[in-house]
């Protein structure tokens, strides 16, 4: 489930800055999401969370200091 996660969070942010807020990267996660891992987008919310903070942590994508706060690929 994770890399599946990972793959579509990596399709959905973008490369540059101001990047997209937390909300549209989890709508937009959702179109790249294998049914059989996510069936009807279950658990996708919490799985988008845990690989954003993942990533961030090997910095592979990065934060914006913005209200609200936006995240892109490094």
């Amino acid at each position: 489930m994770y890399e599946a996660m990972k793959r579509a969070v990596l399709k959905s942010l973008p490369k540059a800055s101001p990047g997209m807020t937390v909300a549209e990267l989890e709508d937009r996660v959702l179109a790249h999401l294998p049914d059989d891992l996510y069936p009807g987008g279950a658990k996708a919310g919490w799985w988008t969370k845990a690989v954003q903070l993942d990533l961030e942590a090997k910095h592979i994508i990065a934060r914006e200091k913005t209200t609200p706060l936006r995240l892109h690929r490094v």
